[in-house]
């Protein structure tokens, strides 16, 4: 709006006023008189100018010699405006299905009116702004969509729940895009004896059409929460899920559910045919989960088996897709992070918080890749901080856990 104006203003008129089609009952508009251009949101009757209401419904413009510029409301002129108006023209803006507004082009009365060609000229340059304008309010409309939907797509920020730590990192395929095959969520209990139930998992594939079934996936677990006390039973109503929606693509994944008890945190976790979560012990011993099972969204059937384990303070839980272990790198690009070097970097991580032990993961997963191609990377640690401590108020209602 602000060019157009300026630009009708320094080569097709000494004034220029652009109106776009009524957002609820005010109409925006945008005004330039050769200084700066003035935005506003006018309440206006269209047909106080002539041909304007036509104008803004797309119609052929009327011919300026039927406009009698003293007949003008105040909002048609604009501020600076310098003497009376003495010829306007009113074209309408064409857009791309729906007209894009008007604009109402004005010359002072000592100088010479718009005549036929001048009419032509400033239709054809209305045709060209109407599109431009079009487009670029169809682009800020489908962005505002993509904003959106991306927000629910994205991963979420996690945090401490109920006297244990929560940290995650995610990193795309590709720099350029946010989205893609690799989730997480953390679904906090309802009070401190409740378990939270965090989830870490990889879709086939990369990129948006990737991100769409983890969208569907997140959203039928956050469904089925009711149900998380049975790893196995939640595991196979997803996998009928995803066999009746039609997708062609399956996923694995790790559920965990913590609940903290005195100085402990006790994990459930089930593996569906996933990386199995590592344990890194107060002294820098890693050990794996002892669980297992079948990938979801593929076998009419999942089979799966849940470990239980208990975290000391300072200890941590890593869950991790393989993008992590089978990132390539070295000094020829061609050797994989691997198991060994994923160990490794969480021994020294122990007694970390958890964020410190994602940031540290991800760090020396970076520097491995370096600029070769990789795929999308998720981790999250699941800690037991060493200062946590469960308050209450008057010693004898349920307190909750505070750092």
């Amino acid at each position: 709006m602000e060019l157009t104006v300026e630009l009708a203003t320094g080569r097709l008129a000494d004034a220029a006023v652009l109106v776009t089609p009524a957002v609820g009952r005010r109409h925006p508009v945008a005004s330039c008189a050769g200084g700066a251009v003035e935005h506003g949101s006018v309440r206006l009757d269209p047909a106080s100018v002539p041909g304007l209401a036509e104008a803004l419904r797309g119609f052929p413009p009327v011919p300026s010699r039927w406009i009698d510029p003293a007949a003008l409301p105040g909002w048609a002129v604009p501020d600076g405006f310098a003497g009376p108006v003495g010829s306007v023209v009113v074209t309408p803006l064409p857009g791309h299905g729906v007209p894009a507004g008007a604009l109402i082009l004005l010359r002072r009365s000592g100088h010479a009116a718009f005549d036929a060609s001048e009419e032509v000229f400033a239709r054809v340059f209305a045709a060209r702004a109407g599109a431009a304008l079009s487009a670029a309010r169809l682009y800020r409309e489908q962005s505002g969509i993509t904003a959106t939907l991306m927000a629910e797509l994205l991963p979420p920020s996690l945090r401490q729940v109920h006297g244990v730590e929560f940290a995650g990192g995610y990193r795309t395929s590709m720099d350029a895009e946010r989205v893609g095959g690799d989730f997480y969520d953390v679904h906090p209990g309802a009070g401190p004896d409740d378990e939270t139930l965090a989830v870490l998992g990889d879709v086939c594939g990369k990129g948006l059409e990737a991100a769409v079934l983890t969208g569907k996936i997140r959203s039928t677990l956050h469904a089925l929460l009711p149900l998380a006390d049975d790893h196995a039973y939640l595991l196979r109503l997803l996998n009928d899920a995803l066999l009746s929606s039609g997708h062609t693509r399956f996923a694995t994944l790790v559920l965990a559910s913590a609940r903290r008890r005195d100085d402990l945190t006790r994990l459930r976790l089930t593996s569906a045919g996933h990386p199995l979560p590592l344990i890194v012990r107060q002294d820098g011993t890693v050990e794996e989960a002892a669980t297992s099972g079948t990938l979801v969204g593929a076998l009419p059937e999942v089979r799966s088996r849940t470990a239980e384990v208990d975290l000391g303070p300072g200890e941590t839980c890593l869950l991790f897709t393989d993008g992590v272990t089978e990132a390539r790198g070295g000094p020829l690009g061609d050797v994989m992070f691997g198991d060994d070097r994923l160990r490794a970097a969480l021994a020294e991580c122990a007694g970390l918080p958890a964020e410190a032990v994602v940031e540290r993961i991800q760090m020396l997963a970076a520097a491995w890749i370096g600029d070769n191609r990789h795929d999308d990377i998720a981790v999250m640690a699941i800690t037991t901080p060493r200062t946590a401590h469960l308050a209450t108020v008057d010693g004898h209602t349920p307190g909750r856990y505070t750092a």
